[in-house]
């Protein structure tokens, strides 16, 4: 339920997430930035453009950052809270949102999505070529080979963006492959002073332009629409051909986010307003809220964005966040969103930890340095000293008479991984054993470590301990063993892949599905080395990353293809087709698996299962999802006109009838059941699918029904011809939530798949226990 059902009345959205508030002070009074949404049809005539009224009425010129009139109309401004809370109480004012700081979710993979050379959707959709790609992220390095425009032809005539030229950046470093690119530094400069930047931008901590200075940027924008680039590699590991999902796709990217210092909600909107305008199609972003914070949809400049390029025909992609496997972690829930969580590959870096008793511990590393050579050295745990600092190996806890010459046990979490082997070698120690804790489970990521490093599961961690403890003179060595491609079971739910359920509207599952999230190697910068760390000296091409940032991109270049083969597709037609083709089982054809765990995962943790390219190309049904729809999804979970208008721009109505947010078109059913009902209860759902493969077909229904749980399904079969493309049906589900062994996410889960013999349109389906939020 939103926090308020206004009609009638102008709102003062406060900061949703007082945590992150972002503020500066004057000698005078304290400064924020805004987010001011105007209802733009009130406009008065005498006033030539938007512009010029918001600089009369509401603020003065030098105060704006950014005008919006695409996805949003408004403008964001740094104010005095006093002025922002004036400004509310203006008629023409919808709302006030305070700038908020998000974060990143920080060459096998695409084949892993079933996708071959000259065959299937690679060759259907020319690989993209007619589709362009907007990548809102940290910028980009255009020389690399991922991004040469060798044999691609002119650049789409709809295209209407520029390349804007800053430090180290030229009109020149565009091309056919590249076709656009700005950045957005307003909104991140106004929070060191009135015009002060955070930190120096300069071309060794940043650059004011394009170029990207973190390579997070590089990294997803080759991992969805990469060149082929032969001989490619981190150091020696995943040699292969490096290549993107849609490798002819035309990229645009969009600055938004600086070195250590986030990306901030008003440049996030002004790039979805000017990638919107400049013509993509698809646009891919990796960044959200951390800690499983969502902040309500009105509130949200990403949601918001979204909106406004979902309902001009756009396809917005998203992470899922990093915070799995806590529950309810997904980030980014706007039904109008793809949001993706990570999956492994069958691709692992594996090392190996032999401790002094003979026992080996399996584990993975990306250091390619001076190996040990199976020499054995002292090894020492500093966590025995009961200092969580020292345990966890921050900067300068380390004594260096207890580490030099020695292996050390740090205990993952609080600092970045690689900072950890940092500490450790400055102390003069020789190798690092990085054990994860609970929380992290037995999920590996590996990184490119500065001195000798394994990371080892939270049970092998435990034993390395153990051993420690039951010695006076533990010793230990690692061995490296390059990369091993075939591994099985794959694809894993990624432990840190943010879990359901939506933290916002239960009713929708999210995430949606899965995509490579581990270990991917894509592009890089040449500002940073792959640790990322600045007194890393390396160089190298490509990097190798984990996160849902790396998953997000590989449905984005999804997009890509499956728009270039069916234009005429909706963004939600789209979604369909991945999501109720996805895959649930892994390589060794048993269920996926839950990283953390080990059990068998859940559409909590996968959403509609891995994505199979090859199968969604011909999907058989899809299940779209108009605006109007969207609109009675909102009006369903309580948001009154005025409050929907921040989000849809255009004016609405809600229906004198209440609409179920349950009954919006989604390719997944959620029944949630209130704790306090009584015997058995029910739930209806209508769904209406079309038919976009032979037109003469008749679909018959499955039911695999969670347990406990009885399903009905009305009409029996659904018959398609040339003149009926559209077919709607009715799913019943009964349960007594009381008698349901509900486990640890306190929900059960089936599916229900429509077949006509050649096609499965499966939908996940969710039983929970669970009052209204």
């Amino acid at each position: 339920m939103a926090p308020f059902l206004s009609s009638s009345i102008p709102l003062l959205l406060l900061s949703f997430l007082p945590l992150l508030s972002l503020s500066f002070s004057t000698v005078d009074q304290p400064y924020k930035t805004y987010i001011i949404r105007i209802d733009s049809q009130s406009k008065p005539s005498i006033f030539p453009t938007h512009y010029n009224w918001y600089t009369t009425e509401f603020t003065s010129t030098p105060q704006i950052l950014h005008t919006y009139d695409t996805v949003f109309h408004g403008f964001s401004a740094i104010l005095t809270p006093d002025r922002a809370a004036t400004l509310s109480q203006h008629p023409s004012v919808l709302a006030v949102i305070e700038d908020q700081r998000k974060q990143l979710h920080t060459t096998r993979s695409p084949q892993f999505l079933g996708l071959r050379n000259q065959r299937g959707l690679w060759s259907d959709s020319n690989y993209g070529s007619d589709v362009i790609i907007g990548v809102l992220d940290t910028g980009i390095w255009p020389e690399r080979r991922s991004f040469s425009d060798v044999n691609l032809g002119p650049v789409p005539g709809r295209w209407k963006g520029i390349c804007e030229v800053g430090e180290r950046f030229t009109a020149r470093n565009c091309n056919k492959k590249l076709i656009g690119a700005r950045f957005f530094t307003k909104g991140h400069e106004a929070v060191g002073g009135a015009m002060g930047p955070i930190s120096p931008i300069n071309d060794t901590l940043e650059f004011k332009s394009p170029r990207d200075a973190d390579g997070h940027g590089t990294h997803t924008a080759s991992t969805a629409a990469g060149r082929h680039a032969f001989r490619a590699s981190m150091e020696g590991f995943a040699a292969g051909i490096a290549k993107g999902v849609a490798p002819k796709a035309r990229l645009a990217v969009y600055k938004v986010c600086w070195k250590n210092a986030g990306c901030f909600d008003s440049d996030i909107l002004a790039a979805f307003d000017a990638a919107v305008k400049d013509g993509v199609d698809v646009i891919s972003i990796s960044i959200g809220g951390g800690n499983g914070i969502s902040a309500p949809y009105y509130l949200d400049p990403i949601a918001i964005g979204a909106y406004g390029a979902a309902s001009r025909g756009v396809f917005v992609s998203s992470s899922a966040g990093n915070d799995g496997p806590n529950f309810m972690s997904v980030t980014n829930l706007a039904p109008w969103i793809v949001t993706v969580g990570a999956g492994t590959i069958d691709r692992s870096f594996p090392a190996v930890v032999v401790l002094g008793n003979g026992k080996k511990l399996s584990g993975v590393s990306l250091y390619a340095g001076l190996p040990l050579s199976g020499k054995m050295y002292p090894l020492v745990y500093p966590g025995k000293s009961g200092v969580l600092a020292a345990s966890l190996c921050m900067e300068n806890s380390l004594d260096p008479k207890m580490v030099r010459g020695k292996i050390v046990v740090c205990d993952r979490g609080s600092s970045p991984r690689v900072a950890k082997g940092l500490v450790v070698k400055k102390a003069g120690g020789v190798g690092m054993i990085l054990a994860n804790g609970v929380s992290n489970g037995e999920g590996l990521v590996g990184d490119a470590h500065l001195i000798p490093a394994c990371a080892l599961g939270s049970d092998e961690g435990d034993a390395v301990k153990a051993y420690v403890s039951s010695t006076s003179n533990p010793v230990a060595t690692i061995s490296f063993k390059g990369t091993v491609i075939g591994i099985k079971p794959a694809p894993v739910v990624a432990s840190f892949s943010g879990r359901g359920p939506n933290g916002i509207s239960p009713e929708i599952l999210k995430p949606d599905l899965i995509a490579p999230g581990v270990n991917i190697l894509a592009a890089w910068t040449d500002a940073a080395g792959p640790t990322g760390l600045e007194s890393d000296p390396r160089k190298t091409e490509f990097n190798i990353l984990s996160g849902t940032s790396m998953a997000c991109p590989h449905v984005s270049g999804a997009a890509a293809l499956l728009k270039s083969a069916h234009p005429d597709w909706s963004p939600a037609a789209i979604r369909s087709a991945m999501m109720t083709t996805a895959n649930t089982f892994n390589n060794l054809n048993q269920p996926m698996t839950d990283e953390a765990t080990g059990k068998v995962s859940s559409p909590y943790d996968l959403g509609a299962g891995h994505l199979n390219l090859d199968r969604a190309m011909d999907p058989g049904l899809v299940y779209d999802i108009t605006n109007y729809d969207y609109v009675n999804f909102l009006c369903g979970i309580g948001y009154g006109p005025r409050v929907i208008q921040v989000i849809t721009r255009s004016p609405v109505s809600c229906p004198v009838k209440k609409p179920l947010p349950e009954n919006l078109n989604y390719p997944s059913l959620a029944a949630l059941f209130s704790s306090s009902a009584k015997g058995a209860s029910s739930k209806t759902f209508i769904r209406t699918v079309t038919n976009v493969g032979q037109p003469n077909a008749v679909y018959r229904f499955t039911i695999q029904a969670p347990k406990g749980v009885t399903v009905t399904v009305k009409p029996r079969k659904l018959v398609f011809t040339e003149a009926v493309k559209k077919r709607s049906f009715i799913v019943a589900i009964t349960a007594n939530t009381r008698n349901l062994s509900m486990g640890d996410s306190g929900a059960v889960f089936g599916s229900i798949s429509w077949s006509d013999g050649k096609h499965v349109v499966r939908s996940p389906i969710v039983v929970a226990q669970m009052d209204p939020l």
